[in-house]
Order: C-alpha cells, then structure tokens, then sequence
C-alpha cells in the first residue's frame, strides 16, 4: 500500500513537472500579495529620469510647435537633466511624504510648500526654460508652467506611483481572461513610450559627443517616437509573452522575429509621416540604406534593445497595483500564478 501511494505520488509530480506553463494550475489566492514590497530604490529613480526626460521632451516640443509650426515635433533634453530629475523626484518623494505633518492643512502643502520646493529645485538643476535672463512676461509664464506642473506631481504622480508594488514574477494561464499582468496594458504603453523617449535623447546625445564633442550630453527626439515606440514595444512584449511563456522560444529564436518587427515598423511609420514633412529621420547618406528610412547600420542596436526589452518587460510583470488604488483596477491579481 505504501509503495503503491509512492508510485502515484511520484506520477503526480512527474506530471506536474512536465505539464506546459498555461496548463499549470494557479497559486493560492493572496500569496502574491503576501510577497509584495514597494518599488526598489533603483526602481523609482530609473522611473523619475525617464519621466524627467518625458517632460522636457514635451515641453520644449509643445513651445517650438507653437513658434515655428514644426510637423516633426523635435523636443530636448540630456543625460544630465535625466540624472539631475531623478535625484531630484527622490527628495520630493521624501517631501511628499511628509505632507502628514500638516493635519488639516492639505491645501498649504499642496498648493504652496510642495510647488515652492520644486520650482526652487528646477532652478538649481538648471531646467533651460527658467532662467533669470529672461524677460519678466517669458519668465512669468514659465513659472506658471511649472506651478502647474507641480501640482501634477503633487495631486497625481506620487499619489500613482505610491499604489505601486513589486513582487515575484507572475504570468497568467493563456485561457484566463484580463492582461497577463497586474498593470493594465494601457500603462505598458505609456512605459514604453517613455521609454522611446529616453533611448533616442541617450542615442543622440552619445552621437553628438563622439561626433561633434558635446561635452553637454544633450539630446533630441520627436513626440511622434512616443506613439512609435510605445505600440512597437507593446507589439514585442505581446511576442514575448506568447513566445516564450506559450510556446517556449529561447533568446536566439526570438530575437530575429523582434528585429524584422522593429524594422517593419521602422518603415511603416517612417512612410506614414514623410508625405506630411514629419518624419524625423533620415537615413539617406547610410550606405545600404533602403529609401532613406531604414539602414542595416543600426542592425547591433536594434538587437540590444530588443534583449534590453525582454527586461524591461520582466519588471513590468512583476509591477502591481495595490487594492486601495481606485484608478488602475487590480481585479487580476489574485488570478496570477506566480514563479519566484
């Protein structure tokens, strides 16, 4: 009897074992929320000087839009103004925190203490558009800017950004219903978007200081990439996810079906916005190039971003939404089945 039970239970677990990753039953309800923590530190300042960078980009997009009507939407930033916004949203992280210590007074912190400290702060790092050269009415303006700004860090960014939590790495079975992740699909977009944003002012201004020596590390890149790369990296993640998760395509089977989709879209988007004068790039004095949109030459960086993807994908998965949050739903959660 006791042999018998043994045999079963090893045909038990010899079936487990070789059962296919969306077939495997799901873990215990609340067992991923029991392993949840907030935000590694290198987490939250890898968000703030993408985000940064974001608001730079869109700023100074949105104002030479306005001034000289520019269908390619170029908007600046740096390597600098990344790291520089990063240290700094860690400090008014800090700030936020103590917006406890005025009970009754929300509207004092909020609209006064946390706007003063942080229009102070874009001053000190050097922020382009608020310098005391400018004229009285340029200078007003901007201000009111970057008022208006601080008070979306205030009343949304934080307030977002404090639902979130890191855990272990949860995929859900193919046949259940929702996302495969506790973040809703629509935030992976707006991640990868800015993302795009970060790899084009890195990009550039690593080209501008190898070709030209500009020791400012500055660089540039077009609101249209925010649309680009965000649908493309949420095409790739989709890949990844069914690739990998379902089917089982190790790193070297994925990577030339990632590339093809880069350079597929690459082309699509570079078709589209040209008739229109809003194409941003140009690829015509590449050899090899094909009509000017695509180039093999940039083959070894496609491929590292799309390596680089499958990462930032990973942390994406293991990102969730606490219950209190009313915005972003977590009713998918406890649907996970989560792998350490």
């Amino acid at each position: 009897m006791g042999s018998s039970r043994r045999r079963s239970a090893a045909c038990v677990r010899s079936r487990a074992a070789v059962m296919p990753l969306q077939t495997r039953p799901l873990s215990e309800p609340g067992s991923a929320a029991q392993a949840l923590r907030e935000l590694p530190c290198w987490m939250r300042l890898y968000f703030y000087g993408m985000h940064g960078v974001t608001l730079d980009v869109l700023l100074s997009s949105l104002q030479r839009v306005f001034k000289d009507r520019d269908p390619k939407l170029m908007g600046f930033s740096s390597v600098y103004l990344g790291i520089a916004h990063s240290l700094c949203h860690l400090a008014l992280e800090k700030l936020y925190a103590q917006r406890r210590s005025f009970p009754g007074r929300p509207v004092l912190f909020h609209m006064v203490v946390y706007p003063s400290i942080y229009i102070g702060l874009q001053v000190l790092i050097g922020v382009p558009h608020l310098s005391p050269h400018m004229s009285p009415s340029g200078l007003l303006s901007q201000l009111l800017l970057q008022y208006l700004v601080a008070l979306y860090f205030s009343q949304v960014f934080h307030r977002g950004l404090s639902q979130l939590q890191y855990g272990p790495l949860c995929v859900s079975p193919v046949k259940s219903r929702g996302p495969p992740w506790g973040l809703p699909g629509f935030f992976h977009f707006l991640f990868f978007g800015m993302h795009g944003f970060l790899d084009e002012v890195v990009f550039t201004s690593v080209f501008n200081l190898v070709e030209k020596g500009d020791q400012s590390l500055s660089g540039y890149t077009s609101l249209w990439s925010f649309v680009i790369y965000g649908s493309c990296s949420f095409a790739v993640e989709k890949l990844y996810l069914h690739l990998h998760f379902t089917r089982g395509w190790g790193t070297l089977r994925r990577v030339p079906v990632y590339v093809c989709v880069l350079y597929s879209w690459e082309l699509s988007w570079g078709l589209l916005l040209r008739p229109f004068g809003a194409c941003s790039w140009d690829y015509s004095h590449y050899p090899l190039h094909f009509i000017g949109l695509v180039t093999p030459l940039y083959l070894p960086l496609w491929v590292c971003l799309s390596l680089y993807q499958d990462v930032l994908t990973n942390v994406l998965l293991r990102t969730k939404c606490t219950k209190e949050n009313k915005v972003w739903t977590t009713q998918f959660v406890n649907q996970k089945s989560c792998k350490r």
